[in-house]
């Protein structure tokens, strides 16, 4: 009897993913728990492992495919190893060009839900509106794939000849894709890069967007470091960071300025009286934000530890959905790639990001003299419906001046 290998719990509000790469392939003897296909979703991505032994007899969803919660990803059969051996070589070729293909095959089979669930979600969102037999629509899109510019053709040669006088004008069809050049190529963004896409123009679409600057001086922080980096580590197992640091200063600064440590919800404010400090981490997929949970609780110590244990887990892929989830307050630090300065985007639905930038040594007034100090540019974008002007510049403030006197966070003043 064949096991069904389907799709697990995603996460909180993660209903879909995309199928990014099957591991094993049709006649492929496997263990149990051994790894099978890697999931995209929004945040992460995850692998599905085997529910038994066997043979993995069917690929339901090739890659590329949308698929839900609790969908049929594949199959794996008791004895299907050794009749996979038995067969023809022209047998195996018939199998992988169904694998290729099921599209195809899953087309002929269910009709229009099976051409939908192979679609994104704009195309079956515009088919719905429309009332549309998505079987019944011309695919030129990947393994059999339908694009919106399929969608909005079939309306437009569906259109009536001549339309009523009042009746809008049928929306013109998006350009197609233009033809790539002999030196370009053209690859599918992930599910993740879009994800980072959508939410980025959300945040700008959405929330009134501002970003205050200011400068700290480095040198008290750089000095404590070089003082107690030994021993701390010594101690600890793990290096004294500017991050840690950075942390604990902003929550002495949401402290103080609520608003920016809190969210609009349709008519209200939610005020939290919580600290979970999203920490962004680049990674080649695109960036990640896991969060320091009640990072008012964590010594620096933890918090190091804490960073440095999402930085190895990003660059694996084995962040997990709980990892990224919620965050009141974001922390950037386009420094480490040599910004300078930059104006950093919020975090939907966040209403404060901390920038922080490289540490460059520039020319200071201190008292009558012109020193030479490592300063860093700061910048805090914050949404405007909620954050004041006032708050927005206090906040920063707060933070240079934590930074420039660490002990003020030792003593809380």
């Amino acid at each position: 009897m064949a096991t069904e290998i389907k799709v697990p719990a995603l996460g909180e509000s993660v209903n879909e993913a995309t199928v990014a790469r099957w591991l094993k392939k049709i006649g492929d003897t496997v263990a149990m728990d051994d790894p099978l296909v890697e999931l995209e979703t929004d945040k992460v991505t995850l692998e599905v492992n085997a529910p038994a032994a066997g043979t993995l007899a069917e690929i339901a969803a090739p890659e590329g495919a949308n698929v839900a919660v609790g969908a049929v990803l594949g199959r794996i059969g008791e004895a299907a190893a050794k009749a996979a051996a038995a067969k023809p070589v022209a047998s195996a070729a018939v199998a992988a060009s169904e694998a290729k293909a099921p599209a195809a095959a899953a087309s002929a089979a269910a009709g229009t839900v099976a051409v939908l669930e192979r679609s994104g979600p704009a195309v079956r969102k515009l088919v719905e509106e429309n009332r549309l037999d998505a079987a019944g629509i011309a695919a030129t899109g990947k393994d059999g794939r339908l694009t919106k510019g399929d969608v909005l053709a079939h309306l437009e040669r569906a259109a009536p000849a001549a339309a009523a006088p009042a009746a809008k004008p049928t929306p013109a069809a998006p350009r197609p894709p233009r033809e790539i050049g002999v030196r370009e190529e053209r690859v599918r963004m992930t599910r993740l890069r879009r994800r980072i896409a959508e939410r980025l123009k959300e945040a700008q679409n959405n929330a009134a967007m501002l970003t205050t600057f200011n400068e700290a001086d480095m040198s008290e922080v750089m000095a404590l470091r070089e003082r107690y980096r030994d021993s701390f580590e010594k101690k600890y197992g793990v290096r004294l960071g500017f991050m840690s640091i950075f942390v604990k200063a902003c929550i002495v600064a949401l402290r103080e300025l609520p608003a920016v440590n809190a969210e609009i919800d349709g008519e209200d404010i939610i005020y939290k009286n919580h600290y979970d400090i999203g920490v962004a981490v680049g990674t080649e997929q695109g960036l990640v934000v896991p969060v320091l949970r009640d990072a008012d609780q964590l010594g620096f110590a933890e918090i190091e530890k804490k960073i440095g244990d999402f930085g190895r887990r990003a660059r694996d892929g084995k962040l997990a959905l709980d990892d990224l989830s919620g965050g009141t307050f974001t922390i950037s630090n386009g420094g480490i790639y040599g910004s300078l300065m930059s104006t950093p985007i919020l975090n939907p639905p966040q209403s404060g990001i901390l920038g922080m930038h490289k540490i460059q040594k520039r020319p200071v007034a201190v008292g009558d003299r012109i020193e030479l100090r490592p300063m860093m540019y700061l910048a805090l974008s914050y949404d405007h419906r909620i954050v004041d002007g006032r708050e927005a510049v206090t906040f920063l403030v707060r933070v240079k001046e934590c930074v420039e006197n660490p002990e003020r966070m030792l003593f809380d003043v």
